[in-house]
């Protein structure tokens, strides 16, 4: 049984989850300087060691909360996850009808730019994911709740249309919006904006028509 300041990480690579406050902070130390050590030189430049020595927390507690460096990257990845979600949420959620989806759709786009290029450190850890099987799930997981999102707004605005359709059009568009963003963000700042804006010309006036 788990201590009861504990709790399961319900959305990361994390062992445990401390809920007391004093093991609140050291838990959100370990994240602070993962995330610096990895904007400061890459995922693969750090070791747990590493974080041991930053942080100032003892191993024993460090494989406490997360076993590997995995784990930590996976955390870090979640987090960065759990608020592009909510930016997604947000732009469809107002969504009224189907004219009103392309405009959320360059919101969204610009948005994701916006938050990669605010945030450097999210590049290095989504090439993180990408290098690593556990991690490349929890980047699959998050396109499908992000698709999940889009497919209820299109039921929505498009309820005549075939379900199974609809579903393929809103995995396929936000596979593209991923894609796209994350091109950009490995160019130049005015070739990656250049890139931006003819991606959102090229995404249809009415998705929904697609399906």
């Amino acid at each position: 049984m788990k201590p009861a300041s504990m709790e399961a990480e319900p959305a990361g690579l994390a062992r445990l989850v401390p809920t007391q406050k004093r093991s609140r902070e050291r838990y959100e130390r370990i994240l602070e300087c993962a995330a610096a050590m990895i904007a400061e030189n890459g995922s693969e430049a750090f070791r747990m060691s590493d974080v041991v020595e930053r942080s100032g927390v003892p191993f024993g507690s460090l494989y406490q909360y997360f076993p590997d460096k995995t784990a930590i990257i996976g955390t870090l990845a979640e987090r960065y996850n759990a608020v592009g979600r909510v930016c997604v949420q947000q732009e469809l959620a107002a969504v009224e009808n189907r004219a009103d989806l392309r405009p959320a759709l360059w919101r969204i786009v610009d948005g994701y730019y916006r938050m990669f290029m605010d945030e450097p450190v999210m590049r290095d850890i989504w090439q993180a994911t990408q290098a690593d099987r556990a991690l490349q799930q929890l980047d699959e997981a998050d396109g499908e709740f992000l698709a999940g999102l889009l497919l209820d707004t299109l039921r929505r605005i498009a309820p005549r249309r075939d379900p199974a359709a609809l579903a393929a059009v809103a995995r396929l568009t936000m596979t593209l919006i991923a894609a796209a963003v994350r091109h950009a963000i490995t160019l130049k700042p005015k070739e990656a904006e250049r890139m931006i804006t003819l991606f959102k010309r090229m995404l249809p006036e009415d998705t929904a028509a697609l399906a």
